[in-house]
Parts: C-alpha cells; sequence; structure tokens
C-alpha cells in the first residue's frame, strides 16, 4: 500500500460558527475523553502491524466519504460529501475519499472520474493532502481474505452450501428464530478447505457462500449469520479477474474503515441494523491482532428526502436509458453533474446542507430550499443583463424627429447594484428596441402600470415613453407596439425625474441586440413525492419541465462563458451552459426565478 501524507485535511473555507448536532457532539466528547487519541498513523491504510510501525495520527479524527463507483452522484450525496468532509475540516482531522468497488458488475471507471470530479468541484481535498489519490476498497481484497480464513481457522465462519432459496426459509423472520444449516457444525478445517476451493474456481456461481457464524436466533436478523463472501465470475475494473470471490458489502465496510483509521463512520439510517454486525466483525479482527485498536464506530443520520426528486440510482438510470431527460447532466436531474449544469455553486450546495441540518429523524425537504440556497448566492455574486424571452418590436414613432434619423443613443447600467468595482455595461438606444410581448395590453387588468395606449413607462437605463397603441395581424397577434419618445427624460441626466412613472420595463435594442437560447427549466416532476407509496413516477412527471425559447440578449452578453451566471433582470438567474454555448451559439439555462412561484 502506497503511502500518503498526513497533513490534515485543508479543504473548503471554515466558517466561524457552526451549528451543532448530534455528530459534532460525538466528535467533541470523543476528543475531550482521548478516545482515539493513542492511534498511530504508518502513512497509508494497512493492519495492525502496519500502523504499529507509525507515528501518533497528526488527525485528530478522520472520517470517510465511500461512494460505490456505479453511477452519478445526487443532491443526497453532497449532504454526506458536506458533512464528512466538513467534520473532518472542522475538528483537525483528514476525510478519506474510497471507491467501495466490491461488486465488479456494476462498476465503471466513467463513474470513478466524475466522482473525484464532483467532490473537487465542492472544494474539498481528501487522505491528507490536495493531489493524493483516492483509496481503493479493491485494494483490500488480499486484507479481506485474510481476514476471512481468520474468522474461519477461529469458528467464527463457515461454507454454506445451501440454495438461496434454502437459506432464505432457514433465516427466518420477525416472529420466528432461525434454524441452523446443515454445514453449520463443519470443522474449522473442512471449511477453510472449502473456502479455498471456491477462492480456486472449483465450485459454480452461486452454489455456496461464507457466512459468519453468530447467532441464527438473534432478534436483529442481520446477525443469523451473514453471509461474507460469494461466486461471482465478473471481470473487475481494477483487478481485472485475478478474484472469482467477492466480499459482500456489510463485510467489506467495516474492514476498509478499521484499516484506514477511520474513528467515526458516518452513514444513513438504513445502515443502522448492520451496526451490531460492523461492530461484531471488527472486535473478532482486533481480538486475533489484525486490526488495530480502537476499531471505528458507525453513527447514523438521517438521509435527504427531497420533494420533487427521486434519488434512486436505478430510476435516475431509466430516466436516462428511456430518454426522459437528455443524460445524466441534464439540468433537471438532481445528479450533481446536472446542477452544475443547471447554474448550481457549490456555495450554494453547501448552504443548503448546512441549513437543512443533520438530525436522527426522517423529514421532507421542500425543493424550494434547495433553489433560496442557490438564489441567496447568486444575489450577491451574478452580474446583471438585460434580456427579452417573448420579444416584441417596439418602435418610437418620433425617434427621428427627437434625436436624429439612424441615431444611437448611448446607455449604461452597473454590471452588479451593490458592487460598483465589476464597472459598467453599456448599450445603446435607437427607434427600434424589443420588449417582453407581455409588456404590451390593450386593454389592461387592474394593476397593470407597463404599456396600453395613453400609458407611460420608463425604459430601463434610458428614457420615459408614452405608449400609443399596436399593430396586429389577421390573427389579432400584436406584432409591433408603438410609442412616442417624451425628450430629456433619460437615466442619470437632470431631467430624468421631470416625468413620474409607475411602470419600468426592460428592452434590448434591435441595434445591438444578440440572438441567444434559452431553455426555461422547471422542476421534472408535479407530485412532490414521485415514487413514495409505490408509485409510478414516470406518470408524475412534468410536461412543462422544458421550454425552449429564441431570445434577444445585450450585447455585454457576448462575453460569456460556459458556467457563466448572471441575473437577467425581471427573469431570474441564468447560466451559460457548460456543453453547448459556444462561440456561435449563445445558450443559457434558467437556473432559478427571481422569487419562489411553484404552485402559486
Amino acid at each position: 500500500m502506497s503511502a500518503h501524507p498526513t497533513s490534515p485535511s485543508s479543504s473548503a473555507p471554515a466558517e466561524p460558527t457552526k451549528p451543532s448536532n448530534f455528530l459534532r457532539q460525538i466528535i467533541e466528547s470523543d476528543l475531550a475523553a482521548g478516545t482515539y487519541a493513542q492511534r498511530q498513523w504508518a502513512g497509508s491504510p494497512g493492519d495492525a502491524a502496519h500502523q504499529a510501525t507509525g507515528q501518533p495520527d497528526p488527525a485528530k479524527i478522520r472520517t470517510r466519504f465511500p461512494p460505490e463507483p456505479n453511477g452519478y452522484l445526487h443532491i443526497g450525496h453532497a449532504k454526506s460529501i458536506c458533512l464528512n468532509f466538513g467534520l473532518a475540516r472542522d475538528f483537525g482531522g483528514v476525510c478519506h475519499l474510497r471507491f467501495d468497488d466490491t461488486n465488479p458488475e456494476k462498476e465503471d471507471e466513467e463513474y470513478v472520474k466524475a466522482i473525484i470530479d464532483t467532490v473537487k468541484w465542492l472544494g474539498f481535498d481528501w487522505n491528507g493532502a490536495p493531489d493524493a489519490p483516492a483509496y481503493e476498497a479493491s485494494s483490500y481484497f488480499d486484507f479481506m481474505y485474510r481476514a476471512a480464513e481468520y474468522l474461519v481457522t477461529a469458528g467464527h465462519a463457515y461454507v454454506d452450501e445451501q440454495t438461496v432459496e434454502q437459506m432464505r426459509l432457514n433465516r427466518g423472520d420477525f416472529g420466528k428464530p432461525g434454524t441452523d444449516s446443515p454445514f453449520r457444525a463443519r470443522t474449522p478445517d473442512e471449511n477453510l478447505a472449502r473456502f479455498r476451493e471456491m477462492r480456486d474456481g472449483q465450485h459454480e456461481d452461486g452454489s455456496m457462500v461464507l457466512r459468519a457464524k453468530i447467532d441464527m436466533a438473534s432478534p436483529n436478523i442481520n446477525l443469523r449469520d451473514p453471509a461474507i463472501y460469494r461466486i461471482r465470475r465478473a471481470t473487475h475494473h481494477r483487478t481485472g479477474d485475478k478474484w472469482c470471490i467477492y466480499p459482500m458489502y456489510t463485510f467489506a465496510h467495516p474492514i476498509e474503515d478499521a484499516l484506514e483509521q477511520i474513528t467515526h463512520s458516518i452513514c444513513t439510517l438504513e445502515f443502522e441494523d448492520q451496526r451490531p454486525f460492523y461492530d461484531w466483525l471488527l472486535a473478532r479482527l482486533c481480538e486475533g491482532g489484525l486490526l488495530a485498536s480502537p476499531p471505528p464506530r458507525q453513527y447514523e443520520f438521517a438521509r435527504l428526502n427531497l420533494t420533487y426528486v427521486v434519488t434512486s440510482k436505478r430510476k435516475l438510470a431509466q430516466l436516462v436509458y428511456d430518454h426522459k431527460v437528455s443524460g445524466w447532466d441534464d439540468p433537471r436531474m438532481p445528479t450533481i453533474v446536472g446542477l452544475r449544469r443547471r447554474g448550481y455553486t457549490p456555495e450554494a450546495i453547501h448552504l443548503f446542507a448546512e441549513r437543512i441540518g443533520v438530525t436522527k429523524s426522517d423529514s421532507w425537504i421542500d425543493y424550494s430550499t434547495l433553489e433560496g440556497c442557490l438564489r441567496e448566492t447568486l444575489d450577491h455574486s451574478a452580474p446583471r443583463a438585460m434580456a427579452v424571452l417573448d420579444p416584441v418590436k417596439l418602435v418610437l414613432t418620433n425617434w427621428d424627429a427627437v434625436m436624429g434619423a439612424n441615431v444611437l443613443d448611448a446607455c449604461s447600467a452597473p454590471v452588479h447594484p451593490h458592487l460598483p468595482e465589476l464597472g459598467k455595461r453599456r448599450f445603446q438606444i435607437g427607434k427600434e428596441v424589443w420588449i417582453e410581448r407581455g409588456d404590451y395590453e390593450e386593454t389592461p387588468p387592474k394593476g397593470f402600470f407597463r404599456l396600453f395606449p395613453g400609458n407611460k413607462v420608463r425604459l430601463k437605463y434610458g428614457h420615459v415613453i408614452t405608449c400609443t397603441g399596436a399593430v396586429k395581424d389577421a390573427n389579432d397577434r400584436v406584432t409591433e407596439v408603438h410609442a412616442e419618445l417624451i425628450p430629456d427624460t433619460k437615466s442619470g441626466t437632470p431631467g430624468a425625474d421631470s416625468v413620474k412613472v409607475k411602470g419600468v420595463i426592460t428592452w434590448v435594442s434591435v441595434a445591438d441586440g444578440l440572438q441567444a437560447e434559452v431553455r426555461m427549466y422547471d422542476r421534472l416532476f408535479i407530485d412532490a413525492q414521485p415514487d413514495a407509496g409505490g408509485k409510478d413516477f414516470i406518470e408524475s412527471l412534468n410536461p412543462n419541465s422544458l421550454k425552449v425559447v429564441q431570445a434577444i440578449v445585450e450585447p455585454s452578453l457576448a462575453a460569456a462563458k460556459a458556467d457563466d451566471k448572471f441575473q437577467f433582470e425581471r427573469h431570474g438567474y441564468f447560466v451559460a451552459d457548460r456543453v453547448d454555448h459556444q462561440a456561435r451559439k449563445m445558450v443559457f439555462n434558467l437556473a432559478v426565478g427571481l422569487k419562489d412561484s411553484w404552485g402559486k
């Protein structure tokens, strides 16, 4: 095993005050009691003998984020990433990134690269150094096999040749104890010989398993002799065909933690019933001198349940492979790659993880909470711009008489209203400008202060105008709005306040406006809990989750690069699409509206 630097992680910037939770209280108590103060760290994962050659561990705690590389990470994983890396950062520790690649049939190097990219994007280092490689469970296969042989020789494990159905029936249920396997009474020598035959490929897939020998009458069904190794002829993406037996996750996971000297193994509540086996296994291997003491402890927290979202990898894959979305990075997907393309920032996701907190009880978080975190972070940073998403032409019929034929008037606006150091953005106004179709009403409803015959409005950053009417086609659709310019009312000039108006509208000049494709994304599902209670989540797909419009945007956006975020004034926050935004084709995705309007 290769050595890695041992300095504590220098991850995303720490904030001065963190809200307490039960995990922080546990860590604080362990640090005060010196629970792990005597640990040694030899610079890399390893067994008890390896760690005994090391120095006192410079990391006060060690946590880990152990994804299986069988899919793209989603917002639920982001919560776990922020939690584990954040705790290590805040308590002078190290968080390990470990690929739990013990299932050869579903894992792929594509997912490994995507996961590494995601953790880096969120602002975290791992394994003690910025450039340290991630750990891989598959590199521990040799030790796992040695640990299994130890359990067999110590009488703590046996090879079972029952069928899957026989094992299921003999396991019992919550009201009935299990029945001992007829193979449970084999001697350690017999079991060891049989286990080595499994390793050497002498038996068919599924014909036998290695089981821990614990208690078939335990009220916790997970302790009724759980399987710890199975025969599975499959090529592993890292180890190739070296192994035809592979450890079960419940066996591999505690061993991985122990080899890495993890102190606090934090996982979601569905693993709570597995904790007794986690403790049993590590206790046996510490007794045998294979692992260093004290062993890690497992703690569980409630997973993220987010409304209007599904996070099952199988269901997300179905959306992709059935072409309900454009791919794993579709901006409607809850995957991190999708959220990034939607315009989410690491800061927004950190804020979301902190805001929802850490508890031991399941609850639902409304999707608007996530959107609010993005809105809050972008409001402070996103440059402003004007865009017309449903354009209709506005003609200033007296422009030539007032300003001169073919004259363009220079206008400017702050890049950000609260960040003057960012400077000004500049554009021009002329006889013809584009406005939003919805800004004109021939017969205005109550409270409508924009364009209708006889009403005055200000063209934002420009002049005050008086609407005189509109031109319509044969279908009664407005094709052109007409207005007259009121002289000497330009914003920023002495006469700007000489005419009072209630309405202000955004616009883009025909002279310098640029065409852009704007993708108006909405929530992917119309049901707050689309897959709850066995429902077919596909039936809850939102048919209006994507609308593509051809917009006109102000000239400052010509310099926009992929992933740049903007507030389109009046409309919301948008991001230059990280895949399709090119020099000849501007594409912007709606990240989030200016306010929460879902269902209102």
